[in-house]
Formats: structure tokens, C-alpha cells, sequence
């Protein structure tokens, strides 16, 4: 299985013996607690490695218990910033410029006008 399926399926059998949390809102505090580990572990106080799977295992959790299918929501984000980064390209493009050329702050100027005129 992809590994987002197998997250949500070892946390299905967990959950079958009762160790599961009671619902999505209970569950989504340990996404803020992994986020933390993992700031610490980025100063150098733990394994990036490991704090970063605790951090994707967390959040595939509160996406099963909201009854969502994680691989498809991450196959579809990754489509939508595909489409988004494909039109700041032709933004930058029409504009005589090369993504490689600007600046992060230009770039995000691009992100948020692609996002806002697109829809997308």
C-alpha cells in the first residue's frame, strides 16, 4: 500500500480495540504537538526523521477520522499547486521574466494573484 493508505489502515485496526481518539477535534491537538517535536528536532534536540512520520502518521489520523481518504487529498493538493505554479510560470512568462529570476517575495506576489484571478 502507499504509505498514507497503510497509516490509515494500522490506525483502523488500532482503533478497532478502542485505542483511537473519540473524534477529529480531539485528535487534530497532536498535529501541534508533532509540529513542535519537530521544530525541536529541526534546533538539533531530536531526529527530523522521525518527528516529520510522527508529525504525517498525526495528521493522516485526524484526516481518517474525519472519514477522508488522505491519499486523495494529497493527490489532489499536489494537482492544485501544480496548476498554480504551471500559471505563475505563464504570469512570469508574459511578463518577459523567469521564475528563476525573482525573488521569494515576488514569487509569493505571483502565488497569492494566481490564487486569487484563477480560482484555482
Amino acid at each position: 500500500f502507499p504509505a498514507l493508505t497503510r497509516a490509515s489502515k494500522v490506525q483502523k485496526k488500532a482503533a478497532s480495540v478502542g485505542f483511537d481518539w473519540p473524534d477529529a477535534a480531539a485528535a487534530l491537538p497532536k498535529i501541534t504537538e508533532e509540529t513542535k517535536e519537530l521544530m525541536d528536532a529541526m534546533d538539533g534536540n531530536g531526529n527530523q526523521n522521525e518527528e516529520m512520520g510522527d508529525l504525517l502518521f498525526a495528521v493522516v489520523n485526524v484526516s481518517r477520522l474525519l472519514g477522508l481518504d488522505a491519499e486523495l487529498l494529497l493527490r489532489d493538493a499536489t494537482d492544485k499547486f501544480v496548476s498554480r505554479f504551471s500559471a505563475m510560470e505563464e504570469l512570469a512568462t508574459a511578463d518577459g521574466k523567469s521564475l528563476n529570476d525573482l525573488s521569494f517575495s515576488e514569487l509569493d506576489k505571483l502565488w497569492e494573484e494566481v490564487k486569487k484571478s484563477r480560482k484555482l
